[in-house]
This record gives structure tokens, C-alpha cells and sequence, in this order.
């Protein structure tokens, strides 16, 4: 550091004006009470807070924020017990990827069913109708990330 140029000053300098600006976009696009994740962070399973679903199904909360790039994202993880649905076909604004750990789900790609098991990914574009079913004779677990704003269901 003590044979810093001027050059080597000014793109340090511009370096870090530009980390502020990252991160006042970031909080320019949050909604106010919105979390801007900017730090990184280990989420256990077993600390994750448990909501229990009418169908017998549960969901951990994993996170919510609006990232330091701008895109607003949740994550969770459900068990959905066999032969139940989470919900009726839908659509939404924001998009969703849904990483299948354990069972075997029928996805229904806006009317196109197609049967996904462990290790399985399903992306549910924006405004799209899509819809989960379990299928298979254990309970069905999945991650789910959504991407964009939330906006209210539409039920088909």
C-alpha cells in the first residue's frame, strides 16, 4: 500500500463507489420492510421454522430479500404427503425452480403433465399455469425458489 499510484487510487476508489451503488440498488428496489441479502449464510435444516399444511404437508421458510443485483427471491422447502396437491393449478407473476429431493411428482406444465423424481428440477415460468401433485407412495420433498415479486395466485 505505500507505493500506491494515483491510477491504482482512482480505480480502488471507483471499485468501491461502485460496490455503494450495487447496494443502494439493491435497497432503492426493497420494498420497505424488505431484507437485502448481501450476506452470505448457512441454513440448517433442522433450524428451519415449520408451518403445517391442511393436506398433512408441511414447509420450512428458508429465506426472502431482495438480492444486492436487484431480483427479489424466497426460498422454501415442502413435504407433501402422497396423492395431495400443494394447491389447485395456479399462476403468478414471479417465476419458480423446484429441485425435487425426495418422491416422485407430477408437474403440470399449463397443461402438459410430466412426472419428475429425485434429483429433478421444474421451472414454472412467469404467468404460466403450473401445478404439483405427489404421485408416488412416499411423501414427495422439494425446494422451491421463486424469482420476481409475489402477485396475487390466479387459480385456473
Amino acid at each position: 500500500m505505500e507505493n500506491l499510484s494515483r491510477r491504482d487510487l482512482c480505480v480502488a476508489l471507483s471499485a468501491f463507489a461502485a460496490m455503494g451503488s450495487v447496494a443502494a440498488q439493491a435497497q432503492a428496489l426493497a420494498n420497505p420492510g424488505d431484507k437485502v441479502l448481501s450476506d452470505s449464510q448457512a441454513f440448517p435444516f433442522d433450524k428451519l421454522p415449520v408451518s403445517h399444511s391442511k393436506n398433512g404437508g408441511e414447509s420450512r421458510h428458508v429465506t426472502k430479500g431482495v438480492l444486492p443485483t436487484g431480483e427479489y427471491v424466497e426460498m422454501h422447502e415442502t413435504t407433501l404427503p402422497p396423492g395431495q396437491m400443494p394447491h389447485p393449478p395456479h399462476k403468478h407473476r414471479h417465476s419458480e425452480f423446484m429441485m425435487i429431493r425426495e418422491g416422485t411428482v407430477e408437474f403440470d406444465n399449463d397443461g402438459n403433465k410430466e412426472t419428475v423424481g429425485p434429483g429433478g428440477v421444474i421451472f414454472a415460468a412467469s404467468e404460466k399455469t403450473h401445478g404439483l401433485k405427489n404421485v408416488g407412495s412416499v411423501a414427495a420433498q422439494y425446494f422451491v425458489i421463486a424469482i420476481g415479486r409475489e402477485s396475487g395466485v390466479q387459480q385456473v
